[in-house]
């Protein structure tokens, strides 16, 4: 082989093998990163993987908010109609966090039926519901207020 090309076949093996080698890290550091988000009925069925993050939403549960004694832990269950777990977290609830609210939830499922919550996020107006919530409770068989909904509203003015 001629050395010149043979110089040129080595350094065009060398570009492929740091591309490759960089599309894997990429690939790695995303594959940790990824963030998907499950319903309460797909986290109660088992879909949704242990130990991994995500982000889960759903209606808080009337009757279920239970603070600890000590700390900031609260303590309250999820619903979308269909299924229903206990999530934990522990700081500072959003101001608009209440029953029977939309909700989604960041954090780490440790059990089919216990999430571990590192954010937990709100909806900010009486209208307003997390796409992926909305999506889900009707799915669910939920009555989901519809956007069209709050137009027809006697409180709809305020």
């Amino acid at each position: 082989m001629n050395p010149l090309r043979k110089q040129r076949l080595l350094i065009v093996l060398g570009l492929v093998a740091g591309l490759g080698t960089a599309i894997g890290l990429v690939l790695y550091a995303l594959s940790q990163n990824i963030n998907l988000f499950y319903t309460p009925q797909q986290v109660a069925s088992g879909e949704a993987p242990e130990s991994a993050r995500m982000r889960v939403g759903g209606l808080v549960v009337d009757g279920s908010v239970r603070r600890e004694a000590d700390g900031l832990g609260v303590l309250f269950d999820l619903t979308d109609g269909q299924g229903t777990f206990t999530v934990r977290y522990e700081g500072i609830l959003p101001d608009l966090f209440r029953e029977g609210q939309g909700i989604v939830a960041n954090g780490t499922l440790v059990r089919r039926d216990y999430f571990e919550a590192e954010e937990v996020l709100a909806k900010h107006d009486e209208e307003y519901m997390p796409p992926e919530v909305q999506q889900a409770l009707e799915k669910a068989g939920h009555p989901a207020r519809k956007s069209g909904d709050a137009e027809k509203s006697p409180d709809a003015a305020y």
